[in-house]
Formats: structure tokens, C-alpha cells, sequence
């Protein structure tokens, strides 16, 4: 499968139909339409890259001066990270858990702060992440192999008591982590009426109690990719400089060292961001 769908570039020519875009512009690409490096014919890691039935504002977006490439490039994973921040409905006042401190987790820190919430609680079991989570704005970490998570939760929001359940008082969850143990931990421990929201990709079927999901009134949200609106909102959040989303790129390479890079992707004790250059 041609891989590579969080992409930013130069337009080199265009089709006779297409209007509102010329050559030589700065754009970031939306794969979303045409599955870009997502499953379809083409993929990112490449020196030119068709997208088909290109409009400017939908599968493309001129890029601003003020945002670099490397910037751009994050767009696509921030988007799918603030659609996951959506389809939770925080609010300011929200107490909201994000489980995993990788790209799309990070990036759902960035979004909830930017939406008003203040207080993110992120578990992750790598403690590097934790630290980086804490910078991006998070105002509590647990690590779960160094201390209970249902323990430090409560402590974190308290506890109740409702039909003989004892819960934490937790009612938002992001899953930006995909381990269908802790996911069934969630369903034991949270608050009636929580939410829980997952952005993380299961592999495989995952057990859940649903007796005690119908009994706690849980709310299951899936959530995938972002529409138009979301991915230009990103976008403009980068051109205004709102939040400095640079610390999440950690290491950068040449496209000659690009298998180098994807073996830098795989150690998450180092890694969250990995840029290829394919101009370099």
C-alpha cells in the first residue's frame, strides 16, 4: 500500500479543470477524499503525488507563509485529533482523561486546551511522553505502571456510589491509546453517564461488559478522521501561532535516510513525530 498521508509540498502542475490553485503554491494536502497513503493508489513518500479532483479548501489548502512545511505536515493529525476533542462535547469544566501520549494523544491536549479545558489527566506508560503531555498543556499524568490508575483517579476527581456501583467521578475519556484491557477497565471504573470517545485503531474485537454500559447510561463514541471545516480550523490555528506544536516533530530526515525514519518511528521511548524531507 503507497504510505504517507500527513503531506505538505509544492503544487508542480495542475489539470485543465481545476480552479483556484496554480503552480508553484504552497498547499497542504486533506488525503481524506481520495484515501492518500491511507489505501488508495497514491501515498505521500514519493517526489510528486496525484490528487485527484483537487479544490482549493477541500483536498487542498494554500499554506499561509507564517506556517512552515514541516508545520503543515501535522495538520492531517491534529485534525484527527481535535474531531476526537468534538465528538467528546467537552466543555470548559469538563474533567477529561486522555489515554496514550503519542501523536494523536498530544494532539488531543492541544485541542482540549484550545476548546477551554482545564483539567486533562493522560496515562501513558512511558514516562519521556508523560513529560512532553505535561508541556503540551496536560495538568495531571499517571503512569500506570508505577501506580494504580483507578487509585490515582480517584484522588484526582473523587468518588461516588450510584445503583451499587462504586465509580470515579470521571465522565469524559479519550482513547488515543487502543488497549482493549484499560478500555474495559474504563467501563468498570467511570462515572454513570461518562462518555468515552476512541480515536485509537483496535486490530482486534475487544470484550466489553455491556451490561454495565447499559447500566451507567455509557456513552460509546467512535471517531475517525475530521471534515472540511475541522482540517481549515487546524490550519488557522497553525497560521495565528496559537499553540506551539513544534516540540511534537522529534526527529527529522532526509528521503534517502527514509527507512531509517520509519525505524525511528518504532522506538516510542524517542520518537512521536518523525519528518521526512523528500526535498532533502
Amino acid at each position: 500500500m503507497p504510505l504517507g498521508h500527513e503531506l505538505s509540498g509544492v503544487i508542480d502542475s495542475i489539470g485543465d479543470e481545476v480552479e483556484d490553485l496554480r503552480p508553484d503554491m504552497r498547499v497542504v494536502v486533506n488525503p481524506d477524499d481520495d484515501a492518500i497513503g491511507n489505501g488508495g493508489p497514491e501515498g505521500g513518500f514519493c517526489d510528486t503525488v496525484l490528487v485527484r479532483n483537487a479544490r482549493s479548501g477541500r483536498n487542498i489548502h494554500v499554506l499561509p507563509d507564517s506556517v512552515p512545511f514541516e508545520l503543515a505536515a501535522l495538520v492531517e493529525p491534529l485534525s484527527v485529533a481535535l474531531h476526537g476533542v468534538n465528538r467528546a462535547k467537552v466543555k470548559p469544566d469538563s474533567q477529561v482523561v486522555v489515554y496514550g501520549a503519542g501523536m494523536i494523544g498530544l494532539g488531543v491536549i492541544v485541542n482540549l486546551r484550545r476548546r477551554g479545558v482545564r483539567d486533562i489527566v493522560v496515562v501513558d506508560r512511558q514516562d519521556c511522553r508523560l513529560a512532553l503531555a505535561r508541556r503540551m498543556g496536560a495538568t495531571a499524568t499517571i503512569n500506570p505502571d508505577h501506580e494504580d490508575l483507578r487509585t490515582a483517579l480517584a484522588k484526582l476527581h473523587g468518588e461516588s456510589t450510584k445503583y451499587g456501583f462504586a465509580t470515579v467521578n470521571t465522565r469524559i475519556f479519550i482513547d488515543a491509546a487502543g488497549a482493549g484491557s484499560l478500555l474495559q477497565r474504563t467501563v468498570e471504573m467511570c462515572a454513570h453517564g461518562a462518555r468515552i470517545v476512541i480515536v485509537a485503531v483496535y486490530r482486534q474485537p475487544v470484550a466489553l461488559d455491556l451490561l454495565m454500559v447499559m447500566a451507567k447510561e455509557i456513552e460509546l463514541a467512535g471517531s475517525i478522521a475530521y471534515p472540511d471545516n475541522e482540517f481549515q480550523e487546524v490550519l488557522d490555528m497553525l497560521a495565528a501561532q496559537e499553540v506551539d506544536v513544534g516540540p511534537l516533530i522529534t526527529h527529522r530526515f532526509p528521503f534517502s535516510q527514509a527507512s531509517d525514519a520509519f525505524t525511528q518511528a518504532r522506538n516510542v521511548n524517542e520518537a512521536i513525530k518523525v519528518m521526512v524531507n523528500i526535498s532533502a
